[in-house]
């Protein structure tokens, strides 16, 4: 994304700095605002050696209806060998086993009922697994699912990658109107991407993040701003205005995004997670 030297500073009303850059992008206006969130509101940097820290995170634990609604071939777990926290890093694990019914194990966490948040900056640090098959996410749900369903609830996808592309990985939100294929920003039926070249996802730590404020989304890795949603983006409802978020992580095995592992894929694969930070301004 280009982004011109044309930029301007503004405060709003409840003095949270911003910048109005003009960049070229998904959004229909040429105007894109960017947020800076300095306050920690929410921080796990895995430096205890177990389990995942039982105030912030709980798990999905199954196969979920339909695979998880994406035909997803893995059976969640919360044992070790899926799950982990060793040496400052979050451990994912993602086994070929026969388990449950399931020719695959993983580990889906949340922070649905301990932590959610309306705004603001949500970032992770984080190495992710490769080969086809493998789908590693790191996304947001609106914390009143359980009242109106998706997509009503909304859906940010933060991170999501293909373990077959290396080198790319995509952002998206899902509302009522437009989910699924047709997620903004999209081409169905591949998500916005972000195509790193000369980097890879699975060989090196990138930080993923959005920034989020009223009447915008914005989606970096590595503090490089290469896409921001707004209502004029979306053929519906915006729903991101309405509610706070929870936080998910996890490493899916097949499904609808990415497909099934073949001969090629190596097991067990991992989704390595140096930190996880949100912020808040007042």
């Amino acid at each position: 994304m280009k982004i011109k030297n044309n930029m301007k500073n503004i405060i709003n009303k409840s003095g949270l700095f911003l910048m109005v850059l003009i960049v070229s992008g998904c959004s229909t206006s040429e105007e894109q605002t960017v947020a800076r969130f300095t306050t920690i509101s929410m921080q796990d940097e895995f430096n205890q050696d177990g389990v995942p820290n039982s105030s912030i995170w709980t798990y999905d634990i199954g196969r979920g209806q339909d695979g998880w609604g994406n035909s997803e071939l893995q059976y969640y777990t919360d044992r070790p060998s899926n799950v982990t926290v060793q040496n400052g890093y979050l451990i994912i694990t993602a086994e070929e086993e026969n388990y449950e019914g399931a020719s695959y194990t993983s580990a889906r966490l949340l922070t649905k009922g301990l932590f959610d948040q309306k705004y603001g900056r949500f970032e992770a640090r984080m190495r992710l697994p490769y080969g086809q098959g493998m789908w590693p996410a790191f996304w947001m749900l609106g914390s009143n699912i359980d009242e109106v369903s998706w997509p009503q609830c909304g859906e940010i996808d933060i991170m999501e990658n293909r373990g077959s592309e290396p080198t790319i990985m995509y952002g998206a939100v899902h509302g009522p109107g437009y989910c699924g294929s047709s997620a903004i920003c999209a081409e169905p039926p591949v998500f916005k991407g972000f195509d790193l070249q000369n980097e890879r996802l699975d060989t090196n730590f990138h930080v993923y993040g959005i920034e989020w404020g009223p009447g915008y989304i914005n989606f970096y890795i590595d503090d490089v701003l290469y896409n921001q949603v707004t209502p004029e983006d979306v053929n519906g409802e915006w729903v991101f205005d309405d509610e706070s978020f929870f936080i998910i992580i996890n490493l899916a095995v097949g499904g609808n995004f990415g497909g099934p592992p073949n001969a090629e894929t190596v097991f067990p694969q991992t989704l390595l997670v140096d930190y996880v930070r949100v912020y808040e301004s007042y």
